[in-house]
């Protein structure tokens, strides 16, 4: 690593790495922290058998990737999502 990392920053780089949707290029923007480096914080603060899980996820899926995405949208949103609370569709 580059720089010293707070405990707050490892357990969100680590949460924002198991997302799908969340880039690599993001997590860099947000942290400083470079793909390879992200590999390499995974690989020490994981168990080896979740670490292989989630590179054999991570590897070669094109939501991990800015220039690999297809969507020019950042994120999916349900048309219904603003009407939804409390995990129950409101009445329309």
């Amino acid at each position: 690593m580059q720089r010293f990392l707070s405990e707050f920053e490892i357990d969100r780089i680590i949460e924002m790495a198991w997302e799908d949707r969340t880039t690599f290029e993001a997590i860099e923007l947000q942290f400083g922290v470079k793909e390879q480096e992200v590999i390499d914080l995974m690989r020490t603060e994981m168990k080896p058998s979740s670490f292989r899980l989630w590179r054999a996820r991570v590897k070669g899926r094109k939501t991990k990737h800015e220039k690999l995405r297809i969507f020019t949208e950042g994120r999916f949103k349900c048309n219904l999502q603003r009407q939804i609370t409390n995990n129950k569709i409101s009445k329309r």
